[in-house]
């Protein structure tokens, strides 16, 4: 029996979350962008030497027959350059897996789209092609790329042929060590690979029999066999069991099979781990130059600390700008539960960011902190937003980043809990979502306590209700 489609959200969700999650990535994963499988890119080598590539199964072995003919891999080197060097259209699967913050990919494509959106996700990728590679680490990596069988930089020493697959062990020792160890302890999500790469069938086997039935669960993706692709009942029905025989197959490595009837699914249902992920992330928007009743400076103080708190314990990580007023308590809150009971680890429960110094250019001022402001609601899933004024010359007015953060959250898909009762810019947001009610239904049957409830301790129960109700995972 194939997997679900949210059993496998929740699972791989969850193993980011725990950190235990890794992709591997195949030529398919490429192909969207604009790059060639395996089979294109053997198609004019194969027809070169009178072969119809169509006919073929045993693709190493046509690439191998190629280099046997020839007497050397010069054209072989030349058609890798040429066609993993053109340029190509973006690529949502790549851009949603490289912005997901998981450390370790594996591929066996010779380009460099994973390594290149990670950078673009402004995070620092550590790539291993050669195996002297493996004893050396980047400071300060985000992620590592392993391409286990080269890179478009040096074709030279791509794994292509029958050859390349025979010599690998002496090639490239440690890549099928590395790979098995973390085969055993991480889940993988397979994207765009066709199980038919020798090499993982080795290292599948290998775990295998050491572990029999104890190993972890993996998750890849298949597209259906639809009878629309085939010619006939006959052709259709074979391939049909064909595929069903695969699937028996790979349950007994751990693979679990996805089905999806369109390649766009898949796309669908990573920006459902994504949205999962960041609904993990809350941040917390607002500020307090004024207090005012049922609010004195004590109590807002105390609620913003114990929010926090609750959030931190609860395993949420909580994203501040440090809000002038509130931004310390919010701060002194999570810190306490993280250094009581989440052994100091601050990074993973606790994000500053306090803004930028003050420019003198008011145009530049506030470009700047609306695209700071993106930068910060769009690593969140989650946005909370209590009281909002500020003094302006003297005179307390609500404050107008607060409600630019707000608009942010909701174009960018996030769940807003604008905390009424606090006042200020945090009332006038919930006004306007109680004057939209369909677009804020998971808000609908609370409306009323956020308004009006003051009780420091039934509005923390009650916002942590919210955000539980909204998980993914």
């Amino acid at each position: 029996m194939s997997i679900k489609k949210r059993e496998l959200i929740t699972a791989f969700s969850r193993a980011i979350c725990e950190g235990n999650a890794a992709i591997f990535a195949g030529a398919g994963l490429s192909r969207a962008s604009g790059y060639v499988d395996w089979r294109e890119l053997l198609k004019p080598l194969a027809c070169a030497i009178d072969l119809n590539i169509t006919e073929e199964n045993d693709l190493i072995s046509v690439a191998q027959y190629y280099r046997n003919a020839r007497g050397n891999r010069g054209t072989i080197n030349q058609t890798i350059i040429d066609e993993f060097t053109k340029d190509v259209q973006d690529n949502p699967n790549v851009e949603i897996i490289t912005r997901l913050p998981i450390f370790t990919y594996w591929t066996t494509n010779y380009d460099t789209l994973i390594e290149d959106n990670i950078k673009r996700a402004n995070r620092k990728p550590d790539v291993k092609s050669e195996y002297e590679q493996l004893a050396n680490v980047i400071k300060d990596r985000d992620a590592i790329v392993y391409k286990m069988h080269g890179d478009v930089a040096n074709p030279a020493h791509a794994v292509l042929t029958k050859y390349d697959y025979e010599m690998y062990e002496q090639r490239r020792p440690l890549f099928r060590t590395v790979l098995k160890g973390d085969l055993i302890s991480k889940t993988f999500l397979f994207i765009g690979f066709s199980f038919e790469d020798p090499n993982l069938a080795y290292i599948l086997s290998q775990i295998h029999t050491l572990l029999g039935e104890d190993i972890r669960d993996h998750y890849c993706f298949f597209r259906r066999v639809q009878r629309c692709d085939f010619k006939s009942d006959e052709a259709y029905g074979y391939a049909k069991a064909k595929q069903n025989y695969r699937e028996e197959d790979l349950k007994k490595y751990g693979i679990q099979i996805c089905f999806v009837d369109e390649y766009n699914e898949i796309t669908e249902i990573l920006h459902e781990i994504e949205k999962a992920i960041l609904r993990k992330n809350i941040f917390i928007s607002g500020s307090a130059n004024e207090f005012s009743a049922p609010w004195s400076r004590e109590a807002a103080n105390c609620f913003a600390s114990r929010l926090a708190s609750a959030l931190i314990e609860k395993d949420y990580k909580i994203t501040s700008g440090f809000g002038l007023g509130i931004g310390s308590s919010i701060i002194n809150g999570a810190l306490d539960v993280i250094y009581s009971s989440k052994y100091r680890h601050i990074d993973e429960h606790l994000c500053l960011r306090p803004f930028p110094l003050e420019y003198s250019d008011p145009i530049e001022k506030k470009l700047r902190h609306t695209q700071y402001r993106t930068s910060m609601i769009n690593e969140n899933g989650i946005a909370i937003f209590i009281f909002g004024n500020k003094d302006v010359n003297g005179e307390i007015v609500n404050a107008e980043g607060c409600r630019e953060e707000f608009e942010l959250a909701v174009q960018n898909d996030l769940i807003v809990i604008p905390v009424g009762a606090t006042g200020y810019m945090a009332k006038e947001l919930l006004d306007f979502v109680k004057s939209n009610p369909k677009q804020f239904q998971y808000l609908q049957n609370h409306f009323d306590d956020l308004q009006n409830q003051s009780d420091i301790d039934e509005l923390i129960n009650l916002i942590i209700t919210i955000v539980e109700d909204q998980q993914l995972i």
